[in-house]
């Protein structure tokens, strides 16, 4: 038993200094230092314990050959050893010096978005970041931090736990309320956005650098008084609103309002953009004029037209260069769980508003959207369904009966849903000309508001595809990126902080040293067999 004492008390010590240097490559010192003692007062008390049971047996090998051969070996070992930990020192301080990260994960979650990375690249002036945050909290607070702070020298960090720094509580002016599960405070100069710990994620963080940064909001009017799809009051947070889409829009730092055209009479001066979204029934003559009128001073209209909706829009899209089906888009293939009228399109024109997408975009009941023949000159199609898909015009027996067959009469796939373009307003070529102002009108058309709605926004590129259109109606150009990605849906929870470090705590460091303490246990039970 006396000679299991040092191989057991050398491998304490050796995990002791291996989780001193895990715990200092991790910046953090915790509960782990007391299994660091732990293991060193064990290991240094089996040494000294090997030694002294084993007194004369090693007094007798100093006097042979075998001490000799021993010390020869034993200094060989050490150096060898002493090599390798300077190398892995070196490297280590090297790491320490040069950055490279790495992503392996599906959806490339721990990676910045593309989004993220265009408005770093744009920051010239300091972002102050403070995280609030206890030690216990600050780890996956500092790991989407660090992204951030990698990617540019102008995003400062600092991590102050409140609890020790009420200096710096009351001089940023922060309540103890906000402070109680953890704030970080996003500042540049004297403006700054605060979020909570537990909302914390990149799109939070990068909408208030976008808040921050960009010079002054936008205006974006909804229609409404023709049931369209509401982004305020009731039904507006239900399935089919529109809450989260008028979310998204402010997330970019637009200003986001219903207007109802009847009692204005104009579409005001200040809109960078009008959506006009499902509407269900037809517009006032004054309506369309208005709508003609605001095109023509260079305004930019979003229209979502629904399939069979009693609107009479379609007359005025004819006539700015759109012609909207009166069918449904089915796919019997690329569908979602067998339903043919709930399609993927995955093929992009090539347009600023797709740049950069890949991925697919989910619509229901879609209707097919393409330029008039007069004007493909200057529209794009943006997004097309399969070429197993068609547009259903036998709208009748789809409605009445479900049944979708493909026949002669309809449109065959790949088939158009989207376009965007220039419209046919003579009149603002001409009031152009005469101000000097070349801003032409801009017109994009969808044909299904359903791909906006609450239920669907969050579905694939969905989202990005709407506030890029948007973007691009209102001159951004610069904001259309692809956004955060989200991680696909899992069975695994939420692991808290606690959870986290216990974990982290028993794979780096309790696990392994149980291995080795077993391994050297069977090298000796097998020296001690008969035989041996």
């Amino acid at each position: 038993m006396k000679s299991l004492f040092g191989p057991l008390g050398l491998v304490a010590i050796v995990f002791a200094l291996l989780s001193v240097f895990l715990l200092a490559a991790g910046g953090e010192f915790g509960g782990e230092l007391s299994w660091v003692f732990g293991n060193l007062t064990i290991g240094v008390v089996l040494l000294l314990l090997a030694l002294v049971t084993n007194l004369d047996t090693l007094r007798e090998r100093l006097r042979t050959g075998e001490a000799r051969r021993a010390g020869k070996y034993g200094t060989s070992a050490i150096l060898s050893t002493a090599f390798a930990i300077a190398i892995l020192g070196m490297l280590g301080f090297l790491s320490t010096r040069y950055h490279k990260r790495f992503d392996a994960s599906e959806q490339h979650v721990h990676s910045l978005s593309e989004q993220t990375q265009k408005v770093l690249a744009g920051l010239n002036d300091d972002i102050d970041v403070t995280a609030f945050v206890s030690a216990l909290d600050a780890p996956p607070v500092r790991e989407l931090l660090d992204r951030y702070s990698y990617a540019t020298p102008h995003f400062k960090v600092l991590f102050a736990d409140p609890t020790s720094r009420p200096d710096l509580v009351e001089k940023l002016g922060i309540s103890s309320e906000k402070l109680s599960g953890g704030l970080v405070r996003v500042a540049r100069g004297s403006e700054a956005v605060e979020i909570m710990r537990g909302d914390l994620n990149e799109e939070k963080l990068t909408n208030a650098l976008v808040k921050l940064t960009r010079a002054s909001a936008k205006k974006v009017y909804f229609l409404e008084g023709h049931g369209e799809r509401p982004i305020q009051g009731e039904g507006a947070d239900g399935k089919e609103g529109m809450a989260q889409a008028a979310d998204a829009l402010k997330s970019e730092n637009y200003q986001v309002e219903p207007l109802l055209l009847a009692a204005k009479g104009e579409v005001p001066s200040d809109a960078a953009a009008l959506i006009i979204a499902g509407p269900t029934r037809p517009l006032a003559p004054e309506e369309h004029t208005a709508l003609e009128h605001y095109l023509e001073r260079g305004g930019a209209l979003l229209a979502l037209i629904d399939p069979r909706a009693k609107t009479d829009l379609g007359t005025d899209l004819v006539k700015w260069g759109v012609q909207a089906g009166d069918d449904v888009i089915v796919d019997r293939e690329l569908s979602v769980l067998g339903r043919p009228e709930m399609v993927f399109a995955q093929q992009y024109g090539r347009h600023p508003i797709t740049q950069g997408l890949r991925e697919v975009a989910l619509f229901y009941l879609a209707r097919s959207v393409r330029p008039t023949d007069e004007a493909k000159g200057r529209f794009t199609e943006l997004v097309k369904t399969s070429a197993n898909s068609w547009a259903e015009r036998d709208l009748e027996t789809f409605f009445n009966k479900g049944i979708a067959q493909r026949d002669k009469d309809d449109l065959a796939g790949p088939v158009s849903l989207a376009v965007a373009g220039t419209p046919s307003v003579p009149k603002a070529t001409d009031q152009a000309a005469q101000t000097g102002k070349p801003r032409e009108p801009r017109l994009v058309v969808f044909g299904d508001s359903d791909f906006i709605s609450n239920q669907l926004l969050d579905s694939y590129r969905n989202r990005d595809l709407f506030v890029n259109s948007v973007n691009w109606l209102v001159g951004d150009v610069e904001a259309i990126a692809i956004r955060p990605n989200q991680s696909r849906a899992s069975r695994i929870r939420q692991l808290t902080s606690r959870e986290f470090v216990t974990i982290r705590f028993l794979s780096l460091f309790v696990l392994p040293e149980a291995i080795a303490f077993a391994g050297v246990f069977a090298w000796w039970s097998r020296r001690r067999a008969p035989g041996r």
